[in-house]
């Protein structure tokens, strides 16, 4: 019997139609979470853990990652303008006053490099977190404090730039590199990470949105795709994290097709509602909502221990 046979007829599923109801849940929790500073990670393991679903089951780890090429999909349609727009204007930029080293699509490439090296380097410690609630928890309390922070400071002062087409080198290096905390510390949020980054470096809300947004599409294309092939492909890791072989069925495809159309679907909502939000208010909101979903999760994660 296959991994994925055995999470359907041996846990507390109940069915078919149970399964693929819990494919929608689960896509609902990543559209939502994904772009939203408050960590997709560490929602999708509440998620699975409140629902019994086992962690450790290789389907439901490819499964994990599949419904995130969904919500990457939503991104990329949402921003195939300003994607065309760079590609236009490359290396000079719109107004004729930038070169190969601070157009915005280097400094996103840019950004992506110094997210992924460190992030490759460090697979083996990344790997003893990612099922960790505690690790999660702390993620969640720490980083919402520290955004609640950073906003509020940065709104004490005009900041120095305020579309991503005036960011520098030094500014889309300092970003990729705190993005990393994302991969290292999952809870923590890859959206956080970079817009808090952002904003201590003297870039406006907005911009730093924008330009967290453009650098999660390369960084969760190659981030999904490697886990993808581990999964798929435990022969090219070597080590311990690698991965029992998966075999699917074919209630198993159409359970991973659900995720991934939901995912899609509330993801390209949650992208446009979030742009028009920031430039209205703050990121308080989520912060807060970070602080209190950390606590709660710690204190559940430390009955479970």
């Amino acid at each position: 019997m296959t991994a994925f046979a055995g999470l359907i007829f041996a846990q507390n599923t109940g069915g078919f139609l149970n399964d693929y109801l819990i494919s929608v849940l689960l896509g609902i929790v990543e559209g939502l979470t994904e772009f939203l500073p408050v960590s997709s990670t560490a929602h999708l393991r509440i998620s699975e853990a409140l629902l019994h679903l086992n962690l450790s089951d290789p389907y439901w780890k490819m499964y994990t990652i599949v419904i995130q090429l969904g919500a990457i999909l939503a991104l990329m349609l949402v921003f195939t303008g300003r994607i065309v727009e760079f590609l236009r204007t490359f290396p000079e930029g719109e107004e004729h006053d930038r070169t190969i080293w601070n157009h915005p699509l280097t400094l996103t490439l840019i950004a992506f490099f110094c997210t992924a090296i460190p992030s490759f380097l460090l697979t083996k410690t990344i790997g003893k977190h990612l099922e960790n609630l505690k690790v999660m928890a702390l993620s969640l309390l720490i980083g919402g404090i520290v955004m609640w922070a950073v906003d509020v400071w940065s709104t004490r002062s005009d900041p120095a730039t305020t579309h991503v087409e005036q960011m520098s080198l030094g500014q889309a290096i300092w970003i990729g590199l705190c993005q990393v905390l994302s991969a290292v510390f999952p809870g923590t949020s890859r959206s956080m990470s970079t817009i808090a980054a952002g904003q201590l470096v003297g870039i406006s809300r907005p911009a730093a949105l924008e330009f967290s947004f453009l650098v999660s599409i390369p960084t969760m294309i190659a981030a999904t795709g490697y886990d993808l092939l581990k999964t798929l492909h435990p022969k090219h890791v070597e080590g311990a994290e690698a991965i029992a072989p998966l075999v699917m069925t074919g209630h198993g495809w159409i359970v991973l097709a659900i995720g991934f159309v939901v995912s899609f679907f509330v993801a390209l909502g949650v992208v446009e509602w979030f742009l028009q939000w920031v430039r209205k208010h703050g990121f308080t909101p989520f912060a807060v909502y970070r602080i209190i979903v950390g606590i709660l999760l710690f204190i559940f994660a430390s009955r479970l221990a």
